[in-house]
């Protein structure tokens, strides 16, 4: 299969962020004296939106008590951000899919402003094409993220593949209609993903690489 278009999750997909995100809602969390959701729980909710996230681990809680959850959240992530490094071969893999005539896009379940600054932050912006935040309509894993960039880009969906570490991004992609790769080092891990449907499940950021530039 020829893919024109290839979107990327961010976080646990080219980021290795997904311990930052755990341990940060984790501490927001035991902050507001909610139960503080174990490791599992903590990495399945990444790639949603806060509204969604704080339904999973947070059931019924008070819209003032959803607010506070939310702040304290930002001042745990922010506080560690400096701790989240691309995975290795990341950069290698976007510049030689670039050379080979690729188009590169985002969907990712963080807001603008976090993704714009770690695009400035890895130097990495001028890479992708388009990019789409939970944000900016409806989250993961409505289509309307991955629809979007479909429509900007003027590519059908079956010129593109989605590339993600959790059933989130493979919904996602099943239900805009587009192929998936799974990747199984980042927040789900593989016997998960296994319950959604992927043309291929990746291991590492080098066989991800191979892989995607094998299939075009």
């Amino acid at each position: 299969m020829s893919y024109e278009l290839v979107v990327f999750d961010w976080d646990g997909t080219l980021m290795d962020s997904t311990h930052v995100i755990a341990a940060s809602l984790q501490d927001a969390c035991r902050d507001v004296g909610v139960a503080v959701p174990s490791d599992h729980d903590a990495r399945y909710v990444i790639g949603l939106n806060l509204a969604d996230t704080f339904d999973h681990v947070a059931p019924g809680l008070a819209e003032e008590g959803r607010l506070r959850l939310a702040e304290r959240y930002r001042h745990h992530f922010l506080a560690r951000e400096n701790e989240m490094p691309l995975y290795g071969g990341v950069r290698e893999m976007i510049d030689d899919l670039l050379a080979r005539g690729r188009r590169l896009a985002v969907a990712t379940g963080k807001a603008r402003r976090g993704l714009d600054r770690v695009l400035d932050a890895t130097g990495l912006r001028d890479r992708f094409e388009v990019t789409r935040c939970a944000d900016e309509g409806f989250a993961k894993p409505h289509p309307d993220m991955l629809l979007s960039l479909l429509d900007l880009t003027g590519v059908g969906a079956r010129q593109a593949v989605m590339v993600g570490d959790t059933t989130h991004d493979l919904e996602l992609a099943a239900n805009a209609g587009v192929d998936a790769v799974a990747v199984t080092y980042g927040a789900h891990g593989p016997e998960l993903l296994a319950t959604r449907p992927a043309r291929v499940r990746c291991a590492s950021v080098p066989e991800l690489h191979q892989w995607l530039a094998g299939s075009g």
